[in-house]
């Protein structure tokens, strides 16, 4: 199991701030694409910085059951 954390406006689209994916190992962005089919309204997630662990991940970084990958939108501020 992967858990994955939505923050922000992310997890208020989903309904939910924590969704666990049942994989061994996938990509970042085999993890965008399987949340879109199932939460297609997370259409800010094209855009969140995704992360690993608490660190910052690539599209092609893998995350392995057990990890915890974190979707984080951008923010503003003035």
């Amino acid at each position: 199991m992967i858990k994955i954390l939505l923050f922000a406006e992310l997890a208020e689209k989903a309904g939910k701030g924590e969704i666990e994916m049942d994989a061994n190992t996938k990509t970042i962005y085999e993890i965008k694409n399987s949340l879109l089919k199932v939460y297609p309204q997370l259409t800010g997630l094209q855009t969140a910085m995704p992360a690993i662990n608490e660190e910052y991940a690539e599209e092609q970084d893998e995350a392995k059951s057990g990890d915890t990958v974190a979707f984080i939108p951008p923010v503003s501020g003035g």
